[in-house]
């Protein structure tokens, strides 16, 4: 294991994600899940509503083309579905499925033990990590054609 004192906060944040989306992954791989595919189907059953697209890809804050690929896998698994919107039928509104209601019940359990062999306190890891993207959220521009966010540039 290399010497991680000399790391970057920031290197040891992206390592720390990566590595608890790739056990994600691999515990949910069975179900045709990714982490991506969790946090689609988290904010789809938090909705009152079917969502846009382009609406769920601003909550998540990723491209609107990314959420597209993470919404073909929903969908093929039966774990989303899509209908004409009813205010624009050009357009398509996304809903979750009683399917897909389920898997998600069972995505947020592997969240609650992903983290239980570590020597971490998860409540408080959790609250140090809504701080942070609570700040940088909203040092972070959104742009209005599309929705998506931005973060400032910091750098010349």
């Amino acid at each position: 294991m290399p010497d991680m004192n000399s790391w970057p906060t920031g290197r040891l944040l992206s390592t720390a994600a990566r590595l608890v989306e790739h056990s994600w992954n691999e515990k949910l791989a069975h179900a045709g899940l990714t982490h991506a595919g969790v946090i689609a189907l988290d904010v789809l059953s938090r909705a009152e509503e079917p969502m846009s697209q382009a609406k769920i890809a601003q909550r998540v804050r990723v491209q609107n083309q990314t959420m597209g690929k993470t919404l073909t896998r929903l969908e093929a698994w039966a774990y989303i579905r899509r209908q004409p919107s009813p205010s624009d039928r050009r357009s398509q509104v996304v809903s979750i499925t009683d399917l897909g209601a389920r898997v998600i019940s069972e995505a947020r359990e592997v969240d609650r033990t992903v983290l239980t062999h570590s020597a971490a306190d998860g409540g408080n890891l959790r609250k140090e990590l809504q701080a942070i993207v609570h700040l940088l959220a909203s040092n972070a521009r959104q742009n209005p054609a599309t929705g998506n966010y931005t973060p400032p540039r910091t750098y010349r």
